[in-house]
């Protein structure tokens, strides 16, 4: 969220107006409004299983920040298609894998288990399929011997912030073409 925040300057063609957790206690909102961003949070825990009203308190909150385009970064709730449709061709979700391998959770660990030569992630448009939507962006890294999920991770990440930034400059001006980086020497 903060390399999203911090790219958005400039001739950049987008401009954050909103960080909104599930979380209330999320770290992100405290570094957001140090950075002069609006900020809101509603817990998922008070709505139990009924993930329609949950949804519909999140929309409550972005209906008053009237964003153009969403950028998921570590919102782990699966959202409902009755509200990914609401947004569709809007919203941008950050994955940590090279999909459409290792879908959900647990994606470095199963990609060194699988043997795979490498890893990343994805940055995606948001569909009703589970991380499955259209690709945008990928960035590649060699799984080294010796390698944990956590050393893997930590790898990962910079191209993250790389990557998601980059997209989503590219996305806000119309362009879906997919960027792809690799960090061989990460």
């Amino acid at each position: 969220m903060v390399a999203l925040v911090q790219s958005m300057a400039g001739d950049h063609p987008a401009r954050p107006v909103l960080v909104l957790s599930n979380d209330p206690a999320a770290g992100g909102l405290v570094r957001a409004r140090a950075l002069g961003i609006a900020t809101a949070a509603v817990d998922h825990k008070p709505f139990g299983k009924d993930r329609a009203a949950f949804e519909a308190a999140l929309q409550a909150e972005l209906d008053k920040a009237a964003p153009d385009i969403l950028c998921l970064a570590g919102f782990m709730r699966v959202l409902t298609p009755g509200f990914v449709t609401a947004w569709a061709g809007r919203m941008l979700n950050i994955h940590p894998s090279l999909l459409p391998k290792y879908k959900g959770l647990n994606t470095h660990a199963r990609a060194i288990e699988a043997g795979d030569a490498e890893a990343g992630c994805s940055v995606h448009e948001v569909t009703a399929e589970l991380d499955g939507g259209p690709i945008l962006g990928q960035a590649r890294v060699p799984i080294l011997p010796g390698d944990t999920a956590d050393t893997l991770a930590a790898r990962v990440l910079p191209l993250e912030h790389r990557l998601y930034p980059a997209v989503l400059r590219r996305y806000a001006a119309g362009d879906r073409t997919p960027i792809m980086l690799s960090g061989a020497n990460s």
